[in-house]
């Protein structure tokens, strides 16, 4: 059985490490010259999404420099091809991040696997550290690998399985984000809070079935494996 535990939390202090890692209110602006959809994101930043085939054209032309915003763990398995890791604030920390060594024109891309969260995140915060021209992949890492573009990494030929999992909760706390940890181990997703309350988290995962996993929400915490995690809607 997945086990619930229902934390005391008020809107102020909501999942903290999730929905307010980027300060927020940014007035920062992307360039955006394309004129692509934006995402708004919880720094306030509005953040580009790029189709992917357009990605593929500027990395074949190399126009422009790529980041996995996931973590470690997930950059080390599959990734794409030449891409640095300079992750999200909610995917882990950086010591000598290779991004600071970019000139401030640079073309950026940020991707990650749920499929745009985690790589708007990043991007958000690139744009307000004034690099104003990145965006974020729209389809995600799926969509380059659905392409049949580019790859490297230690698990690229492993057999992957995509996981939904789908959960509700109060509309109130619309925007805000939930999160989704693989317990013990360097593995992260997150998915907004839609306007009714719900959400679906995505896992890209190739490892053992039984592993236990975690899914965070503003007013509850659910455990168990992606089995039970995807039977049914999660709620409080």
């Amino acid at each position: 059985m997945n086990r619930r535990t229902f934390l005391a939390v008020s809107g102020t202090t909501t999942v903290g490490v999730v929905a307010g890692c980027l300060g927020g209110n940014s007035d920062a602006t992307a360039a955006n010259e394309f004129d692509y959809e934006l995402n708004s994101t919880p720094s306030g930043v509005d953040v580009p999404l790029v189709p992917v085939e357009d990605t593929y054209e500027w990395y074949k032309n190399d126009e422009a420099k790529f980041v996995d915003a996931r973590t470690r763990t997930q950059y080390d398995e599959r990734r794409i091809k030449g891409a640095v890791f300079s992750p999200a604030a909610d995917a882990g920390d950086i010591e000598d991040d290779p991004v600071e060594e970019w000139s401030t024109d640079t073309r950026v891309v940020t991707y990650c696997a749920c499929p745009h969260h985690l790589s708007s995140q990043r991007a958000a915060s690139l744009i307000d550290a004034g690099y104003e021209h990145t965006y974020a992949i729209d389809e995600g890492l799926g969509g380059w690998i659905n392409g049949g573009y580019p790859l490297e990494g230690s698990a690229i030929d492993a057999e992957w399985e995509l996981y939904e999992i789908d959960g509700t909760t109060d509309s109130e706390y619309a925007g805000e984000m939930v999160r989704l940890d693989q317990i013990g181990e360097n593995r992260v997703e997150v998915a907004p809070i839609q306007d009714d309350g719900s959400y679906t988290l995505q896992l890209h995962y190739a490892g053992s079935t039984d592993s236990q996993f975690k899914v965070e929400a503003p007013d509850y915490t659910v455990e168990g494996t992606l089995a039970e995690l995807t039977d049914g809607t999660l709620s409080g």
